[in-house]
């Protein structure tokens, strides 16, 4: 988020505590929106009051864009393998832009051993047949054909791109290390305006419908082309992102295996825009999923932009029956303490953790300086996900 977005998100809130819902609404849409507005929150409040008094708009527009007539072709990660490869469709009726020139691979891992494949870090874009089409970054580590091997959906947070996340959560260094692919959609700006994902909108919090019919098919897609191990895919996202990953894990529980929620909110927790500010600000309760996937949770206790609440009641709403529970507090020099909760199943087998993060800010602990919105002060979230999802697998897609 740039500074004045922030600036009027914060002013938003305050308006929201003082009752001035209706200003809020055309604040915060006014900010999606891209509008350009008065430098100072003052002003800003006082064009959005004018806004306000002529609209009862208490949401912002969904925009349908049609899929392009010629898609330009991109650089698309190689598919060798699959019958959607050989038949140029995807799952759903989508299409994956092919036969273009790849741009060369980032370097994020060690040189590969002679006669290994290398890592690699390449571009695509992905057509669903009714909810758009979305760019994506895809990492591919050191002999990714190999065997089958695990897939981390990542989900940026509002005004991130693909290569920014990457850098800032090093997700591709570690995943080079433990032999995992890694898939980073971008949000469309055409969807929203910030690059938020749509969290909030319920017409994107169902199965089959939205974003994430779109980010599922995107994920079968790359299963069925690069010999992932479909009891082995997972999802991540940092704030809206997160929320989104939230969303993913209650509407497919039979295809992500687990769920990691950074500063993020539960599925179902909001419907519009004053619902999610109201969230954002103060938590709200979540309701619980009919079959809880294994979630982990990071949150920072100093985030004033989506309120520490809401991380606990991720983590409750992942809770299944009869879980036990454990807490403990770690503190290690030279790095934030933090307290870290798990839930046990009636096998023993730890189904949901916690880390609030002492000190932090809204941030993804453990970051790099090389992205935006890190902590590296933090325990390093992108080690304890993936530790914590490859623990889990699925039953089957």
């Amino acid at each position: 988020m740039n500074p004045q977005f922030q600036q009027h998100m914060a002013e938003a809130t305050r308006l929201t505590r003082l009752g001035d819902v209706a200003a809020a609404t055309a604040l915060i849409q006014a900010a999606l929106g891209g509008v350009a507005l008065a430098g100072t929150p003052a002003d800003a409040t006082a064009a959005a009051r004018t806004s306000a008094a002529g609209s009862d708009v208490i949401d912002v527009v969904a925009r349908v864009v049609p899929p392009p007539q010629a898609p330009v072709p991109v650089p698309v990660l190689p598919m060798p393998t699959g019958p959607f490869a050989r038949a140029g469709a995807a799952p759903d009726g989508a299409r994956v832009t092919a036969d273009a020139p790849q741009r060369p691979a980032a370097r994020t891992a060690p040189d590969a051993q002679p006669g290994r494949e290398p890592a690699r870090f390449v571009a695509g874009r992905f057509q669903h047949p009714t909810a758009g089409a979305r760019d994506y970054k895809l990492f591919l580590p050191p002999g990714a054909g190999e065997q089958p091997r695990p897939l981390v959906l990542m989900l940026h947070g509002c005004t991130q791109t693909p290569d920014d996340f990457a850098a800032g959560t090093r997700m591709n260094e570690a995943a080079a290390a433990q032999g995992v692919v890694v898939l980073y959609p971008a949000q469309s700006v055409q969807m929203n305006p910030q690059r938020c994902w749509n969290w909030f909108k319920r017409q994107h919090q169902q199965r089959d419908r939205g974003e994430p019919a779109l980010l599922a098919a995107l994920v079968r897609q790359v299963v069925a082309d690069q010999r992932i191990d479909p009891s082995r895919v997972y999802v991540a996202g940092l704030s809206a992102g997160g929320a989104m990953a939230a969303v993913l894990g209650q509407a497919y529980p039979d295809l992500f295996a687990a769920v990691g929620v950074h500063s993020g909110l539960a599925s179902g927790v909001a419907g519009d825009l004053p619902s999610a500010l109201a969230a954002m600000q103060s938590g709200a309760p979540a309701p619980r999923a009919s079959r809880p996937v294994p979630t982990i949770v990071f949150h920072g206790d100093r985030d004033a932009t989506v309120n520490p609440a809401n991380g606990a009641q991720v983590f409750a709403a992942a809770k299944p029956p009869g879980a036990t529970a454990h807490t403990e507090r770690i503190a290690r020099p030279g790095a934030r303490a933090h307290t870290r909760q798990q839930q046990r199943d009636a096998h023993g087998r730890v189904v949901a953790e916690h880390w609030l993060v002492h000190g932090a800010a809204h941030a993804w602990s453990g970051g790099s300086s090389a992205g935006s919105y890190t902590d590296p002060q933090g325990p390093d979230a992108t080690r304890e996900m993936l530790r914590f999802f490859l623990s889990q697998r699925n039953g089957g897609q």
